[in-house]
């Protein structure tokens, strides 16, 4: 006997997970190469008059008209989120439960997230990631994706961080965007074959830089960012190892000093 339609597409949609795709199928993903250059501005009047072919801004702070004039341009827009932490300053703050906002991550009106409860994450960052993939852009930027290593209020463990972080990733690329790991250095041997391409901040101060390797090796850009330290301490590191490093201050402006 056959199976009843609505009752066969329900199965479908539970053996392929909580958040199903979208319906059209996404094209090829873009790959960023190693030593790609990069523009990274979260903060105030967005400068397109920096001559590089890769752009990294917010996504809920831009239009899809502004994602639309630097595709004009040639360049490719990467889409920044923060994924393992909730801010009290985006449109959708009002959707996290109270049980899922842990302790504060150092920056005003944000706190981590409880990256185990998928079931209540994962709708809500398909939604973000569903806005990026509607303003056009080509990529997610996820930031917090290291919270296991944190004071975030819960027992995150190692393998709490890698499920979520290859969540986020499939959830990218379910929508035809290529992803990026951000920081999260200790768990980048696991990760390398999940992401497109790596943010990585202040990697020459802390002396971290090699850790980056593993992406580099596999034909993936590093995209690489210095606040303290003077670009003379660490260009040549940065073009020995293939690394996209900027010198750039905390607020993330259009200022911008590239090796």
């Amino acid at each position: 006997m056959r199976r009843p339609l609505l009752l066969t597409a329900l199965l479908v949609l539970l053996l392929a997970g909580c958040t199903p795709p979208p319906d059209d199928k996404p094209g090829p993903r873009w790959q960023p190469r190693p030593g790609t250059a990069w523009q990274w501005q979260l903060s105030g009047r967005l400068d397109t008059s920096v001559d590089v072919p890769v752009y990294d801004i917010d996504g809920f702070d831009h239009s899809e008209e502004t994602v639309a004039r630097l595709h004009r341009e040639d360049r490719k827009v990467i889409c920044y989120l923060s994924t393992g932490a909730w801010e009290e300053f985006r449109p959708d703050a009002g959707k996290f439960p109270k049980a899922v906002l842990g302790r504060g991550n150092g920056w005003k009106g944000e706190r981590w997230l409880d990256i185990r409860r998928t079931d209540v994450l994962e709708p809500l960052m398909a939604a973000r990631i569903d806005m990026c993939r509607a303003k056009g852009f080509d990529a997610v930027e996820p930031d917090n994706m290291d919270g296991y290593r944190n004071d975030t209020g819960f027992p995150l463990t190692a393998t709490d961080q890698l499920r979520y972080n290859r969540l986020i990733a499939r959830l990218a690329h379910d929508r035809g965007l290529a992803v990026g790991l951000k920081n999260d250095l200790d768990q980048i041997p696991e990760l390398v074959g999940d992401f497109d391409f790596a943010v990585n901040e202040q990697c020459a101060q802390y002396r971290e830089c090699a850790a980056l390797k593993p992406f580099v090796e596999s034909g993936k850009a590093v995209f690489h960012v210095e606040y303290e330290v003077p670009t003379g301490r660490f260009c040549a590191d940065s073009r020995r190892l293939k690394l996209s490093s900027l010198l750039k201050k905390y607020e993330l402006g259009a200022w911008r000093r590239a090796c």
